[in-house]
Formats: C-alpha cells, sequence, structure tokens
C-alpha cells in the first residue's frame, strides 16, 4: 500500500518549538485521514531545525464507499417535513426515496445515500493546505506579500519549500500538486545549509532519509542526542573528566543542529573560584555548553563540551577559540558578581530602620541584602504586600513551627529571615534559577550554623514530585512556613486554582506541605496553622474598616457638624458607623473561616492525589474522612489510617466485615425511610436480647461492647492496625447474626431492638472509618 511523505522546509524553527510541532503535524494529518475513512498502518513525525517532516504508512489509496439509510417521515405526512427530508438527504424528489412498511407505523420514506470513498490523493490535497495555514505555532511571522486571497502565509519562520509525494514502495511515487500562497509542492528538499545547500530529489521515506544522511543532515531528534552524549562522553572520558549531563540542555542543543559536531573548549582554572554551580549557570544559558567534572574530587574542570553544525576544515579550532572569548567573558561577568555580593553595601545607612525591623546584622552581607529587599518594599503581591512584609510572617511562623518539626526556634526564625535574602543579588538578578543555592553559598561564607545555611537552599523544595524532600527540622520548618503562607495568602484574596490554570503554582505548594510532613513524619493539626493567618487576615481587614469609620466621624466632630433634629447627631453617626464595623466583623469572619475551611479541603483533594499515585485507593481518603471523623487536618495521621484501613480491606476479614457493614446499611436504610431518620439510635435493650434467646444476637451484642470501645481507644492513641484488628473481632458475629437471626422479626419491639443493634455496628465503624464511602 501507499506512503505518504511530507516536508515543510522553512529557515530556523526555535529548539524549544520543534518537538511539539512535529507531534502537532502528525497529528493534524493523521486525524484529517482518519475523519475521511482513510486508516493508515503507522505514522511518525521528526523534526530539524529547518525542517519539519511526516511519514505516514500504508494508506489506502482510496476511502470506503459508504451506504447510509435516512429514515424520513411517514407517507401522507405535511409538506413542510417532506421538504426537509429530501433536502437533508440531498433528494430532488420523492421518486428517489423507497417506501418501507412497518406494520405499528405503516408506511413510511427511507433515502439510500450512497457515497463514493474519496480518493486519498484528493484528500491529502485537502488535508495539507489547511494544517499549514491553521498550524498551532505559539508565535509565528508573516513574510512576503499579501496574496490575492488577503493577508500573506504565518509560519515559524518563511517556509521556502514543500515536498510531498504519495505512492507505493515498488512504484515512482506521486507528486501531490499544492500551491500555497506561491509555494508550490514538489519531490526536492535541501540538505545541511553549509555542505551540501543544493536541491535534493526523493522518492520515498527510507529515500529520503538516506539522502538527507549524505547531505550531512540527521532526521531523527533522538539520534542526534544519542549522537552528542556518546561523543561527549568519550571526549571527556579521553581527558579523565566526566560529563555532568543535562537533559533539558541536551533536548535543546539537539534541536539547534542539523549535523552534530561535538567539540571541547577551555576556560582559565582562575575562574574555577566560583561556585560550580555559577560556572555551569553561565556556560549553560549563554552558549549552550555543558560542563565537566572531576571525577576524583567532585569539582568542575575548567574545560567544556560545545556542539557544532558543521565538519570545520581546521577540525572545528576557530569554533572553539570564538566559544572560548564568549565564555571567558561571561564568566568574567560571574566573578565580578561573585565579589560584589560578597561586599558591603554603598548605603548601608539606609537600611538601619528595615534592620532593626527584622533583626539583621547589617555588618554581615547577606543581612545587607535582606534589609535592602525590604526598603525598597519589592512587591510580592499587590494584594500581599511586600516582600518584607511576608519574611515577617513567614519567621513568625516557622518559629512556631519548629518545636513541632524538632527545630530550635531561634535558627529556624533566623533561617527564614535570611531565605529570601539572595533575591536582590546580583548573581541571583542574572540567573534566578540560582536562588536559594546562593543564599546558602553566602550564608556559608558569613559563617551561619550549617543548618540555617541549609534551609535558605532547601526551603523551595520539594519542587516536583521527582525532587527530593528536606530532612534538616531548620529546612522544613522553613519550607513549610514558606507554603503555609503563600497558600493562606492566596486563599485569603480568593486567587486559588482554576481548572488547569495555576499561576502561583499552589497546587505545587500543597503537594509540597502534604510530603514535607508525610515523609519525615510530622504529626501537624494543619487546621490550628491555616486558622490563624486567616484570622489575622480578617483583624487587619476589620481594623482598615474601623479607622475610616473613625476618619470620617473625627472629621465631623472637627467640622462641629450639628444638624439638631433635621438629621443624626455626630454621636448618633458614630453609632451607624460602629454598627457597620460589627456586621462587617461578622461578615469577614465567615468569610476567612469559609476560606480555611475550603484550604483545608483543598489539601484533602491534593492528598487523594499523592495517595493515588502512591498505589493507594482514593476513595479511602473519603471514608477516613468522612462525617466527623477526627483528626482530619493532620495529614501524616490520615495518611497512615489509609494505609490501615486498605491493609484491613485486603484481608478476608476486612473483606467480609465491609459486607456486613453494607448489609446491615442497607436494611437501616430501608427501615428509616418507614420508621424515620434516627429511630434507631441509642442502645438496644440487652434483656430483650437476653429473652429472644438467640445464641448469634447475644453474641453479637457482646462483641460490639468489647470491640467498640477497644477501636476507640486505639484511634485515640493513633493505633489505627489496633483499631482495625478490634473491628476484625467482630466478623464472626457478624456473619453469624445473619445467618441465623430475622431483623425484620413480626414482633415490633424485637424488630426495633435489631436494627438498634445494626445502628450499633454501624456507629461502631465509624470509629475508624465510613464505610458507607468505600467504593467496590
Amino acid at each position: 500500500m501507499p506512503d505518504l511523505l511530507l516536508e515543510l522546509f522553512s529557515e530556523e524553527i526555535p529548539a524549544r518549538m520543534q518537538r511539539k510541532a512535529a507531534d502537532d503535524l502528525k497529528k493534524l494529518v493523521t486525524d484529517a485521514l482518519v475523519e475521511r475513512g482513510l486508516v493508515y498502518e503507522g505514522a511518525k513525525a521528526f523534526a530539524t531545525p529547518r525542517r519539519l517532516a511526516l511519514h505516514v504508512a500504508e494508506l489506502p489509496v482510496r476511502g470506503r464507499d459508504v451506504r447510509e439509510e435516512r429514515k424520513g417521515p411517514r407517507v401522507g405526512a405535511p409538506d413542510a417535513a417532506v421538504q426537509g427530508f429530501l433536502k437533508a438527504a440531498g433528494l430532488t424528489s420523492l421518486d428517489q426515496a423507497t417506501i418501507v412498511s412497518d406494520p405499528k407505523k405503516g408506511d413510511s420514506y427511507v433515502a439510500i445515500i450512497e457515497k463514493p470513498g474519496q480518493e486519498t490523493v484528493a484528500a491529502i490535497a485537502e488535508i495539507v493546505p489547511q494544517v499549514i495555514r491553521s498550524f498551532p505555532w505559539p508565535k509565528s511571522m508573516r513574510w512576503g506579500k499579501a496574496s490575492a486571497a488577503g493577508a500573506s502565509l504565518r509560519w515559524v519562520r518563511p517556509l521556502h519549500s514543500i515536498l510531498c509525494t504519495f505512492g507505493p514502495e515498488t512504484e515512482e511515487p506521486e507528486v501531490i500538486s499544492l500551491n500555497i500562497d506561491g509555494i508550490a509542492s514538489g519531490n526536492t528538499t535541501y540538505g545541511h545549509r553549509f555542505h551540501a545547500p543544493q536541491a535534493i530529489t526523493v522518492k520515498r521515506f527510507d529515500d529520503y532519509v538516506t539522502s538527507l544522511e549524505k547531505a550531512k543532515v540527521v532526521l531523527d531528534a533522538d539520534r542526534r542526542k544519542e549522537i552528542i552524549l556518546t561523543d561527549a562522553r568519550n571526549l571527556a572520558f579521553a581527558q579523565g573528566l566526566d560529563l555532568v549531563e543535562d537533559e533539558g540542555l541536551l533536548e535543546e542543543v539537539a534541536g539547534l543542529v542539523e549535523w552534530p559536531v561535538v567539540l571541547m573548549g577551555e576556560f582559565e582554572q582562575r575562574f574555577l573560584e566560583i561556585p560550580g554551580e555559577a560556572i555551569r549557570a553561565t556556560i549553560r544559558a549563554n552558549q549552550k555548553c555543558f560542563v565537566l567534572r572531576d571525577p576524583k574530587t567532585g569539582a568542575l574542570a575548567n574545560k567544556f563540551i560545545l556542539v557544532s553544525n558543521l565538519n570545520a576544515s581546521d577540525g572545528g579550532k576557530a569554533i572553539v577559540a570564538g566559544n572560548g572569548r564568549v565564555v571567558r567573558a561571561r564568566l568574567s561577568d560571574a566573578a565580578y558578581f561573585w565579589a560584589t555580593d560578597r561586599g558591603s553595601l554603598p548605603d548601608l545607612d539606609t537600611f538601619e530602620e528595615s534592620a532593626g525591623k527584622l533583626g539583621l546584622d547589617l555588618s554581615k552581607p547577606l543581612d545587607q541584602r535582606m534589609a535592602k529587599l525590604d526598603k525598597l518594599g519589592v512587591v510580592f503581591h499587590a494584594k500581599l504586600g511586600t516582600q518584607g512584609e511576608r519574611v515577617q510572617r513567614i519567621a513568625a511562623l516557622a518559629r512556631e513551627l519548629a518545636p513541632i518539626v524538632g527545630a530550635d526556634p531561634d535558627l529556624a526564625e533566623r533561617a527564614a529571615k535570611l531565605a529570601k535574602a539572595d533575591l536582590p543579588t546580583e548573581m541571583v538578578g542574572e540567573f534566578p534559577e540560582l536562588q536559594g543555592l546562593m543564599g546558602r553559598k553566602y550564608a556559608e561564607l558569613q559563617g551561619e550554623n550549617a543548618s540555617v545555611a541549609a534551609a535558605i537552599e532547601e526551603h523551595y523544595k520539594p519542587l516536583g514530585p521527582s525532587d527530593r524532600v528536606p530532612t534538616d527540622p531548620v529546612s522544613v520548618a522553613v519550607a513549610l512556613a514558606d507554603k503555609l503562607d503563600t497558600l493562606v495568602g492566596f486563599w485569603a484574596i480568593d486567587e486559588k486554582p482554576t481548572g488547569s490554570k495555576d499561576p502561583y503554582a499552589l497546587r505545587r505548594a500543597a503537594l509540597g506541605v502534604i510530603r514535607l510532613v508525610v515523609e519525615n513524619s510530622i504529626s501537624l493539626p494543619l487546621g490550628d496553622y491555616l486558622a490563624k493567618p486567616f484570622a489575622r487576615t480578617a483583624r487587619s481587614e476589620l481594623f482598615a474598616e474601623f479607622l475610616k469609620a473613625k476618619g470620617a466621624v473625627d472629621a465631623l466632630t472637627a467640622a462641629g457638624l450639628n444638624l439638631g433634629g433635621l438629621a443624626p447627631s455626630v454621636a448618633e453617626l458614630a453609632k451607624v458607623f460602629l454598627a457597620r464595623q460589627i456586621n462587617g466583623a461578622q461578615q469577614v469572619s465567615e468569610l476567612m473561616l469559609s476560606r480555611a475551611i475550603d484550604l483545608l479541603s483543598f489539601f484533602h483533594d491534593r492528598l487523594k492525589v499523592t495517595l493515588r499515585e502512591a498505589g493507594a485507593r482514593h476513595d479511602l481518603v473519603d471514608a477516613v474522612l468522612g462525617e466527623g471523623a477526627s483528626n482530619n487536618d493532620d495529614l501524616l495521621l490520615i495518611t497512615r489510617r489509609v494505609e490501615a484501613l486498605g491493609r484491613f480491606l485486603d484481608t478476608e476479614d476486612g473483606k467480609n466485615l465491609l459486607a456486613g457493614y453494607r448489609r446491615a446499611a442497607n436494611i437501616l436504610k430501608a427501615e428509616e425511610k418507614k420508621d424515620g431518620e434516627g429511630a434507631f439510635a441509642g442502645a438496644p435493650d440487652l434483656q430483650l436480647i437476653a429473652g429472644a434467646g438467640l445464641i448469634e444476637e447475644k453474641a453479637l451484642a457482646v462483641a460490639l461492647s468489647q470491640a467498640t470501645p477497644k477501636a476507640e481507644a486505639a484511634v485515640d492513641t493513633e493505633d489505627y492496625e489496633g483499631a482495625m484488628a478490634a473491628l476484625a473481632e467482630l466478623r464472626p458475629a457478624v456473619d453469624a447474626f445473619f445467618d441465623k437471626v430475622t431483623v425484620n422479626d413480626p414482633d415490633p419491639a424485637l424488630r426495633s431492638n435489631r436494627l438498634k443493634l445494626l445502628n450499633q455496628l454501624r456507629e461502631a465503624t465509624r470509629a475508624v472509618a465510613d464505610f458507607s464511602r468505600i467504593a467496590g
């Protein structure tokens, strides 16, 4: 069967857009083919800096014929219905329709519509121009003159040629005729810009790949990555060094070259005095080069790997020299930043107020930068204040959290006050990705406690599911404080995530809190630490309203306004303002309480995601967080409870008890509809049970009286395995009860008493979890 080969050849496509563009091309073309009934065997898309290519294998020559029966109105129906049917079916008269008889509905018209399958060549000729004109580039440009149809073609960079062929392997493929704004399709492409710029005629995909390879173009981006990585490792090994691998940089560099040639450059030894992370950021950001490491010391070497796009006649000496000059210039800048950040600021006397407010030592460079950040009033968010105000909140919260996580409160507070101090440094200003890390370096240089220095870097962590979680107690305290302040702040101003939009990375912050407490086994009553800052927010809003009211009353008093009996006096007006303030207090308090509850619910949702990814059943979280559940704000205890419940339900006792619970719950639900909700609350009459003389009924009553307090006591001491074991003791009695006892006994007293016994069973399980929320 024939194959389709499509290439769109242009000026350089930005590396960051190539991978997605190839996927988009494949999806848009193949989806359009399938819509037309043209099913293919396989498809693969490719991207180089100058081309997008698509190969679709095993396409039919034409689509399938379609035969459709469209039912119309009954015979004798109104003319309007008949005309609507004819128009919809594409018929000119009823003579072209068939009459079908139905014993119940009578005779009705049916149109037989037969559509021949579309020729594949014609379909491709329709699809490709549509795809090109509507291609979803993140950014695109126009060039040249507008066509008669309107504006000129938009593409990421000027589009030069279109290769579009269709045909089987054994025959000469057909060139599908296209003309898009003067760009006519053909069967030619072009090789490397410098090594092989001439036109190349190709027939089919295999021929296309081979021809490009000869013309110094590696079509497959993954193969270019493999070449770069292998050659870079080999060059490094030859020098007794290790390559510092970087997947993101490798992906980018592979998108910058069509014919990768790996070379090694060098810079002066003196630049190694700069922190290795800064050297790497400088060389990576400015020259897209890889750094090397000495395997003996683990420190960076004064060499780097660059990737050229051509085989130079001098073996790459000029390219290496040129890159070396730029690298040295950039490292000189980095050396200047490093030296400047370690020195004192020139205007220290202007920072004394900020230093006093934050308890900073202006003899230390990092403290000076924090005082500068506060003095400048750098805004964190228009509704949440400045960075200095935020640091004060984080420091207070970190001090409060310190005893819970096992940290020294003084160290936690000190670390929080310096956590954002590197933001105004020269190095972080140039390389924002180094924030935190440079703060740690500067903290170590000024003799800060090791835990304080570590916390400055680690308080941002974890940044994602693969990022490590800090374990030092000071780091944990500051990381929790930073994330909780962010979440509470944005919830307080009602800027929470919506749908797929999360501009402030609040989901990531919540998942970070969850990982911090769970992986460090921290029992944290989250409700307290959400309620307090929300209460502070409410008080601040109320105080602002109070100042407005007081100002208005003071102004009226100062003006000597006295309207006598015609209008309220100043005193009465003051009462009105006071009443308004009290009403506002209630409204703001209720609003903040609802937002605190909503944020706790957001944590529960994120916890479900985390547990589900870890293999747990998310419905068990709902069961543990059932109505009236205790400790529903302690994420660690919820996690342990879910894990214990999952293990219990995997046992035979757990499965059978769940089945017994459901049977009891279903009976109670049905009977409560008759007698009213709560009709069977309260303890059953033990004398009535004894009088009935059923051993199984007595056994269940005894088992419940023993297991329920055991389960409740175990939950109170956070022994969830013990709570499950206590519930497991109920299983034999529950099985025997349902096997031998008739719940809905003809005697109303016995019926009501047995339903109370089942209600006791339902309540006993609720001590551990809400079994009604367990799926399956």
